[in-house]
């Protein structure tokens, strides 16, 4: 069953472009993996979809429903929920305050918001942590917020934004099974990431960008032999 439907999408800002006649589409339950070079125009994608960008031309459709300029509060409430590649957390709060203003999207009472994000804690690993601030939280721990902040608005869509990046290859091993624990209760992925490593254990198939422009799509397997994703993203020869 497709979820997410993106048909000929453009951006620019000024003379630079940033998404540029991408068309693609991601079915329910799926892990599907965006990939490419730095500035290539992942993030743009993701804020667009997420509605904190409109596009110039093309449309958005999720569940069937064209949410094509939607407003992020809308989107969220319509179960599209996002991590930031920065994670920008209450710093002074506890680890269950920050998880549980993301729980209000789905509801208004206090007691089934807590309850909430102490499900949400339970199942990233954080719960033990629930009264820690989280200004004191490791590097791995933030990461873990950012998706349990994402997963309390109960998306049905989850979009993570290089939750991996500066793990070490243990806690990306780690991330990983979280991800596919996440994926087993019912919420389709569409991931950022530049560990290819994760990429290649989790993604069932790949959509390559560079500049703007989707060069390649298909299985991890596939996009990483295709020799203009060598050259555009992997930095190698094609003859090499």
């Amino acid at each position: 069953m497709e979820l997410l439907k993106i048909s000929n999408l453009n951006k620019n800002f000024g003379g630079l472009t940033v998404t540029k006649d991408l068309t693609m589409h991601i079915n329910k339950g799926q892990i599907f993996g965006i990939i490419g070079p730095n500035g290539a125009g992942k993030s743009s994608l993701f804020n667009q979809i997420s509605g904190y960008i409109k596009p110039d031309s093309g449309s958005i459709f999720y569940k069937g429903e064209d949410i094509t300029g939607l407003p992020p509060h809308v989107l969220s409430k319509k179960g599209i929920g996002r991590t930031f590649q920065i994670v920008k957390p209450f710093k002074s709060e506890t680890v269950l305050y920050n998880v549980t203003v993301g729980a209000f999207n789905i509801t208004n009472n206090r007691k089934e918001a807590i309850q909430r994000a102490e499900e949400v804690l339970k199942l990233v690993g954080l719960y033990h942590k629930k009264d820690v601030l989280a200004k004191n939280l490791t590097i791995v721990d933030l990461k873990r917020l950012e998706i349990a902040k994402a997963m309390a608005t109960n998306p049905d869509l989850l979009l993570l934004d290089e939750v991996l990046a500066g793990l070490t290859p243990s806690e990306v091993d780690e991330a990983t099974k979280l991800i596919e624990k996440i994926r087993d209760n019912g919420v389709t992925i569409l991931m950022i990431e530049h560990v290819m490593q994760a990429v290649m254990a989790l993604c069932e198939r790949v959509v390559v960008i560079s500049y703007g422009i989707p060069i390649a799509e298909g299985t991890p397997e596939e996009v990483t032999k295709n020799p203009e994703v060598i050259t555009a993203y992997l930095g190698a020869d094609e003859d090499e």
